[in-house]
């Protein structure tokens, strides 16, 4: 599975922004797609994430009520819809992959994860 993802740019806060993640090869209906992100000189961090299949989200609790997760199963595309961005959003954001179905307590767990984007940049300026 190859992930490309962009989308990234520089946006002011409380502005929007949507990621894009295009997966190609070989998927399966229990992937569990994601997006993390990581600042500088920071560890990489769970954003959201989405079964392939049955659609379920799951969210940080930083970014819910703000960011939307989706995807497009007939594009084989995932989307990452940020709104009311805030300063503290900005970072190097990553799709990323499972290759089994991973239970809920792991999904916010960068280890499941198999295969990984190169990551977009996201800046929001104050």
């Amino acid at each position: 599975v190859q992930l490309q993802a962009f989308g990234g740019g520089l946006v002011q806060a409380g502005g929007s922004l949507r990621l894009s993640c295009a997966a190609s090869g070989r998927t399966a209906s229990g992937y569990v797609m994601g997006w993390f992100r990581q600042a500088p000189g920071e560890e990489r961090e769970f954003v959201a994430a989405i079964r392939w299949s049955a659609g379920t989200t799951f969210y940080a609790d930083s970014v819910k009520g703000r960011f939307t997760i989706s995807r497009d199963n007939a594009k084989n595309m995932v989307y990452l819809q940020m709104s009311s961005l805030k300063p503290e959003d900005t970072a190097v954001y990553y799709c990323a992959a499972s290759s089994l179905r991973i239970i809920a307590s792991m999904i916010r767990l960068p280890s499941s994860y198999v295969y990984w984007g190169q990551g977009t940049l996201v800046t929001v300026s104050s």
